[in-house]
């Protein structure tokens, strides 16, 4: 499911995409990712083609909050949790330090695979 979802945000153009490995942090998935688009068309691009390319994956409910507005969408696809930004919105919220411990900031976070 995530290489689904950062394959998308790939052919999509999103900026700054973190993929952040929840294990040993919260049961609720197993990845989070963040990504900004440039607009709010931008965003409401990639959070439906995420939803498309994940209901012909098989995925049967994906279950998708913020379309309406598009300044953040957040899609949740069982266990993978995708939080999509405009810029602004995304810095204003600062989620990556809610999720990211001190050590992970020097590993690096992109790129992440499972």
């Amino acid at each position: 499911m995530l290489k689904l979802v950062q394959t998308s945000l790939d052919d999509d153009k999103a900026e700054d995409v973190v993929v952040i490995d929840l294990e040993g942090k919260s049961s609720i998935a197993d990845f989070l990712v963040i990504a900004s688009g440039s607009s709010q068309r931008h965003v409401g691009a990639m959070a439906d083609h995420i939803q498309r390319l994940l209901k012909k994956s098989g995925m049967k409910r994906v279950a998708i909050e913020g379309a309406s507005q598009c300044d953040w969408v957040l899609i949740d696809a069982a266990d993978v949790i995708v939080h999509l930004f405009r810029p602004e919105v995304r810095e204003f919220y600062g989620l990556e330090k809610i999720w990211i411990t001190p050590a992970e900031v020097g590993e690096g976070l992109n790129g992440a695979s499972a």
